[in-house]
């Protein structure tokens, strides 16, 4: 079956949305990151399901109520084209996610680009949008937390990013943050987002076995206290 936006998963929870809308003007493309390795799960992750539905599909029923403008960047896009969304190859291959950053900046139509990964399973648009209302003045809005920073789970500036990170690649650097000390950054604390996201899962990434069973008991433990969506 093709994706068909409208629905929202909220832990789970299958409840119709409003159509896509940006808390921003400047016109946005989101990123959907799913070409990594998965070689700490050992399998494609972004297919792995948690209640039956695949971590990419919980990741897009959010992504889609802010923009309907979405790129998926992959090397392998035969596992999404249920989906029936555009895909981008990465510019050169086996170079990491920075150059899936810069591979997707680069056929974004958007002047901003938000960039998630497909393994966030508990991914909550009210985080999203207020990284988005933080664009003005900015060229990166990266969230952060006691692990470090979150470079898959940011908004990226076109313009001024595509350059920056042109000249880190060069220069053989691989790493997603390489590029930051030339652009204008705005970090993101927990501190912000929890009055948004109380208990931090917005930023929970499943790389490993270990990270998919604790996904699951997270969401049947939302399923015996259950939570509605925000309005």
């Amino acid at each position: 079956m093709p994706y068909t936006s409208g629905v929202f998963l909220f832990f789970g929870i299958r409840t119709m949305t409003s159509p896509s809308s940006s808390p921003t003007k400047i016109p946005l493309t989101a990123l959907i990151l799913a070409g990594g390795a998965s070689s700490r799960m050992g399998t494609n992750k972004a297919l792995l399901e948690l209640d039956g539905i695949p971590l990419i599909e919980r990741v897009l029923a959010v992504v889609t109520t802010l923009t309907p403008d979405i790129l998926i960047v992959t090397n392998d896009p035969g596992p999404y084209r249920y989906l029936n969304l555009p895909t981008v190859a990465d510019r050169e291959p086996g170079q990491g996610p920075l150059m899936g950053l810069y591979s997707g900046l680069l056929a974004a139509h958007g002047e901003l680009a938000l960039l998630v990964a497909c393994d966030m399973p508990f991914l909550q648009r009210s985080v999203l949008e207020y990284l988005l209302t933080g664009a003005e003045g900015f060229d990166v809005i990266m969230p952060y937390s006691e692990d470090g920073l979150h470079p898959l789970c940011a908004v990226y500036r076109r313009r001024t990013c595509l350059p920056a990170i042109a000249h880190a690649l060069a220069e053989r650097k691989r790493k997603m943050i390489a590029f930051l000390d030339e652009v204008r950054v705005r970090r993101v604390g927990l501190s912000e987002l929890r009055p948004l996201d109380p208990d931090g899962l917005s930023l929970m990434n499943v790389n490993t076995p270990e990270d998919l069973a604790l996904a699951r008991e997270i969401l049947h433990k939302s399923k015996v206290n259950p939570q509605r969506p925000e309005d």
